[in-house]
């Protein structure tokens, strides 16, 4: 079991950076890979960073490239996603999660799909005022 908690969402002007943090529970959670999604008012919950278990593997969605950069501190059991350049279209709450596959064992696709993580973060709200 993994319980996972962001922090760090809020409300910034256009052009602005935010840091999130995802601190997780247990003594597993480098046995996790690590995935970032959000979902806007209205919209379907959509894949935004992930992160192998060791670190060393990351990929983006299209819209996020060369803005946000995804990390994890093993040792502190948490996920982070640095966000720059954050634009009105960037608002949404923002979820960190967990799944069991290491990256190795699958294609890169199988962690951007929402439904094959394990654990999920209750959400943390990143609104971007233009």
């Amino acid at each position: 079991q993994v319980q996972l908690v962001e922090s760090g969402g809020g409300l910034v002007q256009a052009g602005g950076s935010l840091r999130l943090s995802c601190a997780a529970s247990g003594r597993t959670f480098s046995s996790y890979g690590m995935g970032w999604f959000r979902q806007a008012p209205g919209k379907e919950r959509e894949f935004v960073a992930a992160i192998s278990r060791s670190g060393t593997t990351t990929d983006y969605a299209d819209s996020v490239k060369g803005r946000f950069t995804i990390s994890r501190d093993n040792a502190k059991n948490t996920v982070y996603l640095q966000m720059s350049s954050l634009k009105p279209e960037d608002t949404a709450v923002y979820y960190c999660a967990a799944v069991g596959v290491p990256w190795e064992y699958v294609s890169s696709s199988y962690y951007f799909e929402a439904s094959n993580y394990n654990y999920w973060g209750q959400g943390t709200q990143v609104t971007v005022s233009s």
